[in-house]
């Protein structure tokens, strides 16, 4: 920088980011809905929530050359103009997979405690196999689910074996769960894909589980197939309006959750990490290998589960109602849905099952297994 101290803009939302920059540059922290162009005329980088759009509108003759975005996805990027102006970026790709991974879990134990139903019997669907939904894809098989994937373009790189048309799935899937990015053209467009044709295809008194995009889904479709009897159970981490959300849907829905499936602490310092280093290795900062300090632990943090009596899939829902209940989320958004943004920002601590270590009592090698796989850890020597 020629001597020139860095110039930062930053989301005042990203945990564990303050502090993480300030002896190497001078950090401004805003609203990212209120980061705009007079802000950034004289700053050198950005870094971003998915709530910023970094299009021409914001950046268009400003100085900055360089954009993190702490989260999956990007297309609050407008990548196109990026290129055409000089403006690199990043985002944090899988940094929070085993966050949706552990909502998902949580969901599934849930919904099949709520209908009395084994996961064993059942098979799941998932609709993009990237980062998250290949960790949801495992978490399923270790809870004995048999898992169909489909993934256009993954199936067009490495073949056909591993996957099947979504016709196929729909079809023959009774959990239905979307990690697709919203792309609006194109070969693999996927807004709007789920849009009545979709649901058609889908096996009646099947379940949707959407922690996507909110823009993947029609939500008028997916009213109707409620309404139809064709879909026993909605569940929307995401809405396409949001933070403005149809409250006939919220109705309508099993579970809704204001956007948080990712919003582990985990996953939120692994989305700083990454925009950290990256942020480091564009500006030659000697930051390449920062760790945030402070990410509070679990409390408790070890917890017992007395497999004496219990049934395996009952014995992991007791340990996931302690360490992550979808359903408090849920009341929380249905008690106030005005507060989503709010909720959002305001997400209280949660720690991933790698937190935790769990002391089995009456243990039995099938579930030590599946609570390791679940990512746990797990005393052996309380394992019979």
């Amino acid at each position: 920088m020629n001597g020139i101290m860095l110039r930062i803009v930053a989301d005042d939302k990203i945990p564990f980011l303050k502090g993480a920059f300030e002896e190497v540059a001078r950090v401004k922290y805003l609203p990212g809905t209120a980061i705009s162009k007079s802000d950034l005329t004289d700053a050198d980088a950005l870094i971003v929530r998915t709530r910023t759009l970094c299009n021409r509108e914001l950046l268009e003759g400003t100085s900055i050359k360089f954009i993190a975005s702490a989260t999956i996805g990007f297309d609050h990027i407008d990548t196109d103009y990026c290129r055409s102006a000089g403006i690199q970026w990043t985002n944090a790709p899988g940094c929070n997979s085993s966050s949706v991974q552990q909502y998902l879990v949580s969901t599934l134990l849930y919904l099949a405690n709520l209908s009395n139903l084994k996961l064993s019997k059942l098979t799941l669907g998932a609709v993009g196999v990237g980062n998250v939904g290949s960790k949801v894809a495992r978490a399923a098989k270790a809870l004995g689910m048999k898992v169909l994937l489909n993934d256009p373009p993954r199936q067009r790189e490495e073949g056909a074996e591993e996957f099947v048309s979504l016709d196929h799935l729909l079809a023959h899937s009774h959990v239905v769960t979307l990690h697709v990015p919203l792309n609006t053209e194109g070969i693999d467009k996927t807004e709007g894909m789920v849009n009545d044709d979709f649901i058609r295809h889908m096996k009646k008194d099947s379940v949707l589980i959407n922690t996507s995009r909110g823009g993947v889904v029609e939500e008028s479709a997916l009213l109707k197939g409620i309404r139809e009897g064709i879909l026993s159970d909605v569940v929307l981490d995401v809405f396409r309006n949001e933070p403005h959300i149809d409250p006939e849907l919220l109705h309508a829905i099993t579970l809704g959750t204001p956007h948080i499936a990712g919003y582990s602490l985990d996953g939120k310092a692994n989305g700083t990490i990454m925009s950290v280093r990256a942020v480091s290795r564009f500006f030659h900062l000697g930051l390449d290998n920062w760790e945030p300090d402070g990410v509070p632990g679990p409390n408790p943090r070890e917890l017992l589960a007395d497999a004496s009596q219990g049934i395996l899939q009952e014995i992991v829902w007791d340990l996931f109602r302690v360490t992550y209940d979808v359903t408090a989320d849920d009341q929380r958004l249905r008690g106030d849905p005005g507060s989503f943004e709010q909720q959002r920002g305001d997400y209280r601590p949660r720690r991933e099952p790698a937190a935790y270590v769990v002391r089995l009592f009456q243990g039995y090698e099938e579930i030590r297994s599946l609570l390791e796989k679940l990512g746990f850890s797990v005393l052996s020597d309380y394992c019979a």
